[in-house]
């Protein structure tokens, strides 16, 4: 009898430790895979959650940038790592379209583990100040009246915009060309410049321009509206109800990493984009903290995966 007691203590005691237990089993050092370029959206946001997530507990995290091959490089290289918590790829749009239009090595609904949403950055599609379109409707009928001659230039080829994109002008039955730059940056310019009718890109990238009057918006392809831009529509709110796409950044485990490292993992992200000094930063750099972890970031992945490789087959868009 008087051993009972004790047992029971015992297997108490291990029940109450065992979320302790998860996290200290997590690695000291985390090195998160930056598929892209230092000062690029993806670095900007992982270095500000590194950050507040090693202050906050006590973790090492490092931030290595392995660009090339449109992401697949860095995203290799988290598939292969040994699933103990320590390596995570910070991934976006890329990392669902690349398997519809290249052979890789993995696939990013089995070789990962689903661990955060984070963030989103909606995308909007602008036009010259000086352009006589006002509206999605505008650009659109003029598009049916002149075949082709229309551009719209954004980041490409195949990137979520230029899927985005080619989606809308099969839903709109129009034809106009789409005119593919490495970056935002040259696209705006081209655009500035009279040499494009229109870009579409994410939102940070024409703030200032929109707000000196140098472009015009025209809607957002975001769910939303953008909130410091409430005049302008989305595109479902322009004919296309349902309509929506963001650029979006998660971050994944390699495949096989024990569900309570992932789980803490999951916490300690959410719990970095809640702190209000974090929030701030983020809206600064037109980031919109998401936030949602697990199963339901899985889903999201499938869904999204599923969505990609429809657009691409519809439109045969390819890559050299």
């Amino acid at each position: 009898m008087p051993t009972a007691p004790a047992v029971l203590t015992l297997a108490s005691l291990v029940l109450a430790l065992s979320g302790d237990e998860a996290r200290s089993q997590t690695a000291r050092t985390i090195k998160m895979v930056v598929p892209y370029s230092a000062g690029s959206p993806s670095d900007i946001l992982s270095r500000l959650l590194a950050e507040e997530i090693g202050q906050a507990r006590g973790r090492t995290i490092v931030v290595e940038n392995r660009p090339g091959a449109s992401a697949s490089i860095g995203a290799e290289v988290v598939a292969r790592a040994v699933p103990d918590g320590g390596t995570l790829l910070v991934a976006t749009t890329a990392f669902v379209i690349n398997p519809h239009l290249r052979k890789l090595s993995y696939d990013p609904l089995t070789s990962f583990e689903p661990i955060c949403n984070l963030v989103s950055s909606p995308t909007i599609l602008v036009v010259n100040g000086a352009s006589p379109y006002r509206s999605v409707v505008d650009l659109l009928g003029a598009a049916r009246l002149k075949p082709g001659a229309l551009t719209v230039a954004g980041v490409g080829p195949a990137s979520t915009v230029h899927i985005a994109f080619e989606t809308l002008k099969r839903a709109a039955n129009v034809n106009m060309t789409f005119v593919p730059y490495p970056g935002p940056p040259p696209a705006v310019s081209a655009l500035l410049g009279g040499h494009v009718t229109s870009v579409f890109v994410p939102y940070p990238a024409v703030e200032a321009p929109l707000k000196s009057g140098k472009l015009r918006a025209l809607a957002t392809f975001a769910s939303t509206r953008i909130e410091s831009l409430p005049e302008v529509p989305t595109v479902g709110e322009s004919g296309f109800p349902g309509y929506e796409m963001d650029v979006w950044f998660g971050v994944v485990a390699p495949a096989k990493t024990p569900q309570a490292t992932a789980l803490t993992l999951a916490d300690w992200f959410a719990a970095s984009l809640r702190v209000p000094e974090v929030k701030s930063k983020l809206t600064f750099q037109g980031l919109s903290p998401i936030g949602v972890c697990g199963a339901q970031f899985g889903e999201f992945l499938r869904k999204r995966y599923d969505e990609y490789g429809r657009a691409i087959r519809d439109s045969n868009i390819k890559v050299d």
